[in-house]
């Protein structure tokens, strides 16, 4: 039971927290839908290659999230544009890193937006040939167009680096690895630390909550790779993140010096050495199901590979003697989701 006035006073409150310029973007943005519909310009003529290609390349300037590789290759399927990891990879190897951003970072967004905002950044990105300055906006203009009047770099501050000497250079936030343990791919979310290899043995959890408790219980130490499985899209179902986990690696000292392996997905928040997305996963029968307890992994940076150190002919005796474990749900909407949903290294689409 509310008391009287509550509802209205919560509106007032909600409406005093939007700022005038979040009015102004809202405002704006359906003035611009609007006359999208008047021009017939869909979302398809906006979302070429080149616009995606631009799109990652300002999401990995800036060290946006290792989810920005989902969602963009989901994207891209939906638009009919041919987008893969390995054309991920080639942007990642080429951008450097320009912000300064938590979570390996000092700063917010917020402080970007004071000086400048996303447009400066892409304005520096333009001017450094990062970009592809005749794609067309939602405006209806290009790219170079729009960005003709945008803030120039401003000087004395740490927030936002130039091009020619970065935050970080190009291949040092995200990265896209191959190798046996990810056939079809995966995602290192780097933050910034100057890793090259790492090879350490593996400890083996069947779900998030079950590594978490190790973590806490103090037993992970330094050189331990924890692998998470069977939480990918058909396993989780739906991907889950391993922000608690990651955060415990963090908060036990342990986030430079342990690795976390999974086929789940992290937050933009995460921050250590995290592996995620790994394809084919787990639940699929990808070589993540066949790991036990102990076997060395290696991540090689310089080959971009992460292996399971194991004999092809024991994997195979491993393969035979592996079933996959039920789905956690039988029916509904997340056991059709289950059956329905594509590689994460497709985007995790359903057909």
């Amino acid at each position: 039971m509310s008391m009287p006035g509550s509802s209205s006073n919560m509106a007032v409150d909600r409406d005093n927290q939007i700022s005038a310029d979040k009015r102004q973007d809202a405002r704006r943005s359906a003035q611009a839908l609007v006359a999208l519909l008047k021009q017939g310009v869909t979302a398809r003529t906006i979302m070429t290659r080149k616009a995606f290609e631009n799109a990652l390349t300002v999401a990995w300037a800036l060290g946006g999230s290792t989810n920005a590789v989902l969602h963009l290759l989901a994207l891209a399927r939906e638009a009919q544009i041919d987008l893969s990891l390995k054309d991920i990879s080639a942007i990642t190897a080429k951008v450097p890193l320009l912000g300064n951003f938590k979570p390996f970072g000092q700063y917010l967004m917020n402080d970007l937006h004071q000086l400048g905002g996303v447009p400066m950044v892409m304005k520096l990105l333009l001017d450094g040939g990062f970009l592809h300055g005749d794609c067309l906006t939602v405006t209806g203009k290009t790219i170079a167009q729009n960005l003709a009047d945008a803030s120039e770099f401003p000087a004395n501050q740490d927030v936002l680096f130039p091009v020619a000497a970065p935050y970080a250079e190009a291949g040092r936030h995200i990265r896209i690895l191959y190798g046996n343990l990810a056939e079809e791919g995966c995602v290192l979310k780097q933050s910034g630390k100057a890793l090259k290899n790492m090879r350490g043995p593996a400890r083996v959890f069947e779900r998030e909550e079950d590594a978490l408790a190790a973590i806490l219980g103090g037993q992970i130490h330094p050189s331990d790779i924890l692998v998470i499985r069977y939480e990918g899209p058909k396993g989780g179902p739906g991907m889950r993140e391993m922000l608690s986990p990651s955060a415990a690696l963090m908060g036990a000292g342990l986030g430079d010096s342990v690795a976390l392996i999974t086929d789940g997905r992290f937050s933009g928040g995460t921050h250590g050495i995290m592996i995620g997305h790994v394809a084919p996963e787990a639940q699929v029968g990808g070589i993540l199901a066949l790991v036990v307890e102990g076997d060395q992994i290696e991540i090689n940076l310089e080959r971009e590979e992460l292996s399971l150190l194991v004999g092809s002919a024991e994997l195979e005796q491993r393969r035979t003697a592996w079933q996959a474990p039920p789905v956690r749900y039988q029916r509904g909407v997340l056991a059709k989701y289950a059956r329905l949903v594509s590689s994460a290294s497709a985007g995790a689409v359903t057909s």
